[in-house]
């Protein structure tokens, strides 16, 4: 497990304090449970999650877990006053259906069996249901963000908690639905916290989800059959994208019986319009600026990690490497990128925020990162950004995840293996279709719906089919899209044709044919994935504006006249305009600083400011990644106008 080692060591810290307890191992067998290992050691299930923090996301077979031994049961906790019939749950059975059988509610069923707070029921789990009128009298713990601040007398029943390494008042106070002020009043001779401190905390530890609202704007909801994500969202008037924050199974994929957290809506009611639907992004924070939080001013230990292949420079003269980086592209990206570094760290230097910056090359190898990290100290480091690839990230992030320190991928956009401490600052680009699925869902009514993709566009072109059922298809004919064809499908009121494909030959015909057409037809056209292929000559950028062409995308087009000084200052200290990759670097590394001297570390920065940040060109935004780490969802709905200029469609 994550925290076995850390949580051993402190076991051992503790040995002689805190009431001499001891501990020992268990080996999870097939078919047991949290709670029945509880039962078999006589011990609450609080007490078994307090020392296996992961064991609340589910346990596994020959899993090992710390159990504390002798600990005398709670006469005071919920579960002791609580009577409980065991259920093995069966095929097609939800959490639903069970709370409908025994009359109690899905929040009671998955308060007692806290692994359903992140995983759907699992085919013959036992679980534990409470008896109704028989559960003990209990405050219900306020959702996260709920405005009114509990009493600190509301706080009868607690536990002690440990603290590990990065935690923090603010995230603690946050995991056991308690405010700062509540957990300070529980220890008043606490002080600033330390690894390894045995502090008081609330019983409550509630699911982390990333929802901001209170529990009366939202219902439950069972999938039905055939039902569809974008049916839900228009039924129920919010984007796709919010759903599946609401409710993070929904990764996985839409499935029949799922237990839907969704926004209230009273069918029918005038308030239902486009402009009075729940908006999540609203309610989780729209754009902050840190620049107004600053707090914490103790110097930034950054490291940066980029490919420079300096070895280069020993082995043959400084003239053969400036060659080597005309030819070698990585390179110069990483030269630019860290010119943009060097920018961010002067303009946080400005506000006050003093920055340790080291410089390691990575040569584009992941071996020579694992001998970085090896031979030099990082126990201090707030941040590491880089490598810039994919391979020599993971194994960064690898090597630092015991450690917690951070690991900012700048620029890859696939998909990496999960580390708990691995950032992924550019949105992959799965979440860019989805975007723009997302965007193309809430604003497709009313209007004629063209698709055009060719054979290898098949997965998205079945995404678009189910989504939109009224949608009429296009199918190119040797690499081409005929006028003709085009003409069948238009109608005289608008018109969006979503072109998916990379083929040149179709992107042009199409582009070319629809250009025509525009003249008589009020056409729009969109995409998924803004290809390379749209950057060759022969798309005309005059058709592509004049069919107000759509597309998701990282970066947006920095306003001249708001980065003219950033633009004048670059150009007098390195003699050039920035390109996008310096701008880029000079975003990113002004997000990392702002947020390390606006909260104690990285992570705590994100609980704390829930919205987006946003810079010349890049806006930020993490999310908890399904396989471990963080995500930048925060991506561009761009449009190109007639003009050439371009313009947000739909910012967030």
């Amino acid at each position: 497990m994550k925290y076995l080692f850390v949580i051993c060591f402190l076991f051992q810290i503790y040995t002689i304090s805190a009431n001499a307890q001891s501990y020992k191992y268990h080996t999870v067998q097939k078919g047991e449970t949290v709670f029945s290992i509880s039962q078999a050691y006589d011990i609450d299930e609080e007490d078994i999650y307090k020392y296996n923090p992961d064991a609340k996301n589910g346990i596994g077979v020959n899993e090992k877990l710390v159990i504390p031994v002798n600990v005398p049961r709670s006469t005071n906790s919920e579960a002791v006053s609580t009577q409980f019939r065991e259920h093995r749950v069966e095929r097609k059975e939800t959490l639903y259906s069970l709370s409908k059988q025994y009359g109690v509610e899905i929040e009671d069923i998955k308060r007692f069996n806290k692994q359903l707070y992140s995983k759907e029921l699992q085919v013959g789990e036992l679980i534990r249901i409470p008896v109704p009128g028989a559960m003990a009298s209990m405050q219900q713990p306020q959702p996260a963000g709920r405005q009114s601040e509990p009493k600190v007398q509301q706080i009868s029943s607690t536990r002690e908690h440990i603290v590990l390494p990065k935690e923090t008042k603010f995230g603690i106070a946050r995991k056991y639905g308690m405010t700062v002020k509540e957990l300070e009043a529980l220890n008043p001779k606490a002080g600033e916290l330390r690894p390894g401190m045995m502090i008081r905390v609330g019983t409550n530890v509630l699911e982390d989800e990333p929802v901001i609202i209170t529990d009366e704007r939202f219902r439950f909801y069972e999938v039905q059959p055939r039902e569809t994500l974008f049916n839900l969202s228009q039924r129920f008037g919010v984007s796709q994208d919010s759903l599946k924050r609401l409710n993070p199974a929904l990764q996985d994929g839409l499935k029949f019986g799922m237990i839907l957290k969704v926004p209230e809506k009273n069918e029918g009611d005038a308030s239902s319009s486009d402009n009075a639907t729940f908006n999540y992004d609203e309610a989780a924070g729209n754009k902050t600026d840190l620049k107004a939080s600053i707090n914490n001013y103790k110097p930034k230990e950054i490291v940066l990690m980029l490919p420079y292949h300096l070895n280069k420079i020993e082995e043959d003269s400084l003239g053969t490497y400036r060659k080597m980086i005309l030819n070698e592209r990585v390179v110069r990206i990483s030269l630019d990128f860290y010119s943009g570094v060097l920018m961010a760290i002067d303009e946080a230097k400005s506000l006050g925020i003093s920055t340790n910056l080291k410089v390691y090359d990575t040569k584009q190898n992941g071996a020579e990162v694992a001998n970085i990290i090896n031979t030099n100290n990082f126990t201090n480091v707030d941040a590491v950004i880089g490598p810039l690839l994919q391979s020599p990230t993971e194994v960064a992030a690898s090597r630092l995840e015991s450690m917690d320190v951070p690991v900012i991928n700048p620029l890859s956009n696939r998909s990496m293996k999960g580390h708990e401490n691995l950032f992924q600052s550019r949105p992959t680009d799965e979440i860019m279709q989805n975007a723009m699925l997302d965007y193309i869902s809430r604003n497709a009514a009313g209007k004629n719906v063209i698709i055009v993709a060719d054979g290898k566009s098949f997965q998205i072109k079945s995404q678009l089919g189910n989504m939109l059922p009224g949608a009429r298809f296009v199918n190119p004919t040797d690499n081409f899209v005929s006028e003709a064809r085009l003409t069948e499908v238009l109608t005289a009121g608008k018109n969006w044709v979503i072109l998916e494909s990379d083929n040149i030959n179709i992107v042009s015909s199409a582009t070319s044919a629809l250009n025509r057409l525009a003249r008589k037809h009020d056409i729009t056209l969109l995409t998924t994935n803004k290809s390379n292929v749209y950057e060759n000559d022969i798309i005309s950028n005059n058709h592509l504006g004049k069919l107000k062409f759509h597309y998701p995308s990282v970066d947006k087009e920095y306003d001249t006249e708001a980065t003219k000084d950033f633009i004048n200052a670059y150009e007098k200290r390195f003699g050039i305009q920035p390109n996008q990759y310096a701008i880029r670097g000079y975003d990113l590394s002004l997000d990392v600083l702002l947020r390390l001297a606006s909260a104690e570390n990285l992570y705590e920065s994100f609980e704390r400011y829930p919205g987006y940040t946003e810079y010349y060109e890049s806006k930020f935004h993490y999310l908890p990644n399904a396989g471990g780490g963080f995500v930048n969802d925060a991506i561009y709905i761009l449009k190109l106008n007639e003009d050439l200029t371009i313009s947000n469609a739909n910012d967030f």
